[in-house]
């Protein structure tokens, strides 16, 4: 079950990845400017590079490549987006949609605190049953 919980934690970040890597970068460097955080200049190079490490961490959390360290990068990306959206909410931040998904999927900024806020307390039980979780994973072919 665990391990199924781990696939699926790991899709969230490679659909979320993939689409904002088939969209214009731009449209992600919109979303960006949106929540007033990251300096002007920046932000195009976070534009380009966040959805590759979304995507990377993503792959190798549903294959199980370096399983702990993969949840690990995760749970930081959750701790980050948990951050933002919690800066925008206090801020009063004109923003009606995360940018989460791109343009596949849109959220209120609350909604996407809670579903974060979900996926960490997910991350948190993902990591304390390693050894559950990483079932199916390809560690488990190279650890043996």
């Amino acid at each position: 079950m665990l391990a199924v919980l781990r696939i699926l934690f790991g899709m969230i970040f490679v659909v979320s990845g993939f689409e904002k890597l088939v969209s214009p970068y731009q449209n992600f460097l919109y979303v960006i400017q949106g929540y007033q955080i990251v300096p002007a200049g920046l932000d195009v190079i976070v534009a380009q590079v966040f959805p590759w490490i979304e995507l990377l961490i993503g792959l190798f959390i549903v294959l199980g490549l370096w399983v702990r360290w993969s949840l690990i990068g995760g749970m930081g990306m959750v701790l980050t987006f948990l951050t933002i959206v919690g800066q925008a909410l206090i801020r009063k931040l004109p923003i009606d949609e995360c940018g989460c998904f791109g343009e596949l999927i849109s959220f209120p900024p609350q909604v996407v605190f809670m579903i974060d806020s979900a996926l960490l307390i997910c991350a948190i039980v993902l990591l304390k049953r390693l050894d559950k979780s990483s079932r199916f994973s390809l560690d488990r072919y190279f650890n043996d």
